[in-house]
């Protein structure tokens, strides 16, 4: 097996992708506090993703890749959201790592 050691691989080599749930979103912006280079509040109050180049993501739901040294931020962000929006997932198969919907 072939372990990937990249700035968006997770603890087992798998890359990860983060999105939010703007329907679900309260607009606490914990998420912008945890990791400011991920998630950033817009004008309308909500919380999005944001594009490794910085770019704001407001298509519903957009995603953003983990970069490894940002995923424990990442992590508690899901964690300690109030809404349960944010969704931290792999990218092979889809299945949700953090968030709401974690197994």
């Amino acid at each position: 097996m072939t372990v990937r050691h990249d700035a968006e691989t997770g603890s087992e080599g798998d890359l990860l992708e983060v999105w939010i749930d703007q329907d679900l979103c309260t607009g606490d912006g914990i998420c912008a506090q945890y990791a400011p280079e991920v998630f950033e509040l817009d004008i309308d109050g909500l919380a999005y993703v944001k594009s490794g180049d910085d770019e704001l993501l407001q298509a519903p739901g957009a995603t953003t890749p983990v970069p490894l040294p940002l995923l424990r931020d990442v992590a508690d962000s899901a964690k300690e959201c109030p809404g349960d929006c944010i969704h931290v997932r792999r990218v092979s198969d889809r299945v949700e790592v953090y968030g709401p919907d974690a197994e």
